[in-house]
């Protein structure tokens, strides 16, 4: 399972994403309220183990605040190494979020000068640009 990117999570609890990001951030909330169910073999020594709902609730309370998404991805981590069902719903999770992060708008504005081409987008590939040489203007 990869790294859970403290910027989407900071992204998500902040809003982004408009509506489908709301639905993917409450997905991760009702992830997290899950019970915990660490391995039988754990035994007492992980019971001080955060399942994330402390973190999570901290990043809502301050949702651009890196430190706590920080916290509240360690502890997704360590929570999906100790619960294989976990980990599983987390990682389609990732999924989801990451469709939302790169569905993202973007805004640009271009000013003063003059500008021959232009080009704006997201996400290009195999282009070619053919440039006719410019003749200067006769004196």
């Amino acid at each position: 399972m990869d790294p859970i990117a403290v910027t989407t999570l900071t992204a998500l609890a902040g809003g982004a994403g408009g509506e489908a990001g709301r639905q993917v951030w409450q997905g991760l909330v009702a992830l997290v309220r899950r019970p915990f169910r660490q391995g039988a073999d754990d035994g007492d020594e992980n019971a001080t183990l955060s399942s994330g709902r402390t973190e999570l609730t901290a990043l809502q309370d301050a949702p651009g605040d890196l430190t706590r998404a920080a916290a509240l991805a360690a502890a997704l981590g360590v929570r999906a190494a100790l619960d294989a069902e976990f980990r599983g719903l987390l990682t389609e999770w990732q999924q989801q979020a990451q469709a939302i992060r790169t569905a993202g708008s973007v805004h640009n504005e271009i000013s003063g000068g003059t500008q021959h081409t232009v080009l704006q987008g997201q996400d290009f590939s195999h282009l070619t640009f053919t440039v006719s040489p410019t003749t200067p203007p006769t004196s």
